[in-house]
């Protein structure tokens, strides 16, 4: 899924948009900003402020990688920094102030990667990756804890093809999944067929595997960022291998999350 860091940028500034139409509006207090999320003990301000403190770290990561590596992830690694951490470092900045940061982080994140070559290789919490995949990366994140912030709001999104990057990322961690649960990773092939928002279909994977994921492809970015509990959705796994991916997958950096409780949420509709 080879794509050009013009139309990355342009998907991330749409995904971006989609959010702060849920935000601009929003009040402070416990009817607003703090608004419990599903993310335990998280609030929509925790969440703004989980995606400007990353974007700025992806933005060294490309600026000052050396300087990314010896303060970021070195803080990271011995826990002075961590996602609760930083939620609770800044729930005191009002609404306002977190969205203004959010603006300039993720502005400066999209002006800086539109014109790095896709393929540069830039540090991150764990492998390096090209550019254009920390990009995609942030758009994954950003649709991730957009969902948590229209589930905070007891509101729906409409999926629209921007999807088709978070499904990538999920397919393609594949690997990982089985790393952050260590287990011996399987290589077996796994076909991937899902119906897009269009009622096209986007597919990976071997065509002939005895293995395959099916559903809509809302349900699987949903299960890979575990934002669904995989009971939740219309997937549907052919294959013991299979079956094993989907109860492990994520596509996230880091050590498995809760996920959703079953039952937490009715099935999305294809």
């Amino acid at each position: 899924m080879a794509v050009g860091m013009a139309d990355l940028v342009q998907d991330l500034r749409a995904e971006t948009a989609e959010l702060r139409r849920l935000l601009v509006d929003l009040p402070e207090g416990p009817g607003g900003w703090d608004l419990p999320s599903p993310a335990d003990s998280w609030s929509i301000r925790d969440q703004i402020t989980h995606l400007a403190f990353f974007d700025d770290a992806a933005l060294l990561s490309a600026a000052a990688p050396e300087r990314f590596t010896s303060e970021l992830v070195a803080d990271l690694l011995s826990g002075h920094v961590t996602p609760d951490s930083v939620a609770r470092d800044h729930q005191h900045l009002p609404g306002t102030a977190v969205l203004a940061w959010f603006d300039r982080a993720r502005n400066t994140l999209s002006d800086t990667f539109a014109v790095l070559d896709p393929a540069r290789r830039v540090p991150w919490f764990g492998p390096s990756m090209s550019a254009a995949s920390s990009l995609t990366a942030r758009l994954m994140e950003t649709w991730a804890h957009g969902q948590d912030v229209a589930d905070a709001l007891l509101t729906t999104r409409t999926p629209t093809a921007r999807l088709r990057h978070v499904v990538h990322i999920g397919v393609g961690a594949r690997a990982f999944s089985y790393l952050a649960h260590d287990r011996e990773v399987n290589t077996h092939p796994v076909r991937v067929e899902l119906t897009a928002p269009d009622g096209s279909a986007w597919t990976w994977g071997p065509a002939d595997a005895s293995d395959s994921v099916t559903g809509s492809a809302l349900d699987f970015a949903l299960l890979v960022t575990q934002r669904r509990h995989r009971d939740d959705t219309t997937l549907v796994a052919r294959g013991a291998v299979a079956d094993e991916w989907l109860s492990i997958a994520q596509s996230f950096a880091g050590p498995p999350g809760a996920g959703r409780a079953p039952g937490q949420f009715s099935k999305e509709a294809p």
